[in-house]
């Protein structure tokens, strides 16, 4: 039988899961709908459809960060090691750890600086506010993804060239993973893009074979439907 790999974003994943179903899931809940959820590509949706067996499925995320900082509008100590957030994290990446041929593929976090959010910055510059009237929450800590993009980028690339799958299928929205969709195309992969519903930039849309998610469809009214159909090509087989 044929194989596929399914490489997910996670942190595009996580961000698209809580705003189409659910805020409230468990690390436990999620880590299972996630799996379940994508393990339906596999399966033909039509009549002449193909069958692939599962390669492995890719996660790529970042350790929680853990280190301590200081506010610098308040002084105050934040031990990120403490949060909600990092809780969450671990116990998520625990959960996939312990799913059947799950791989793990973690990048790093790196804390930059800290910034003035645009609104903000705004009412700073058209004098609305003053700085004096700056709160803590005003001011936000820059903590950035590294690595994670390259990581896709090289699976990709190491899947297709040593031909170990047939199919990809990427749960991602970022049109920088083009030239990587391009490789794989070359090499007879057949490329499908699941972007759970969000909108995607026209040049990823045209280097892909498919276009297909199986999670929960925002877009209920007519309108808003007629409107998501207009962002993406039909015929590449996103069913709706």
């Amino acid at each position: 039988m044929k194989e596929a790999a399914i490489l997910v974003d996670g942190a595009f994943f996580l961000k698209r899961y809580f705003a189409i179903v659910s805020k409230d899931h468990s690390p436990q809940q999620i880590a299972d709908c996630l799996c379940s959820t994508v393990m339906k590509h596999l399966n033909p949706v039509r009549d002449g459809d193909e069958v692939f067996g599962l390669y492995r499925i890719f996660f790529y995320d970042c350790p929680p960060l853990e280190k301590k900082v200081r506010h610098p509008l308040t002084g105050r100590d934040i031990d990120y090691s403490k949060t909600p957030l990092v809780l969450f994290r671990k116990e998520l990446h625990d959960a996939l750890k312990k799913k059947r041929k799950m791989a793990l593929r973690l990048g790093y976090l790196k804390d930059e600086n800290w910034i003035v959010p645009k609104n903000i910055l705004n009412k700073l510059l058209k004098k609305q506010i003053l700085v004096e009237d700056l709160k803590e929450g005003d001011i936000v800590h820059s903590i950035k993804q590294k690595s994670i993009d390259m990581k896709i980028g090289i699976d990709i690339a190491s899947l297709a060239y040593k031909k170990l799958v047939k199919k990809i299928i990427l749960v991602a929205g970022d049109s920088d993973f083009v030239p990587a969709a391009k490789l794989a195309r070359r090499e007879g992969i057949d490329f499908v893009l699941d972007p759970m519903w969000n909108h995607i930039a026209e040049d990823l849309n045209e280097h892909i074979d498919g276009l297909k998610s199986f999670f929960p469809n925002p877009y209920h009214k007519i309108a808003e439907l007629k409107k998501f159909k207009g962002n993406i090509d039909i015929e590449k087989g996103l069913d709706i």
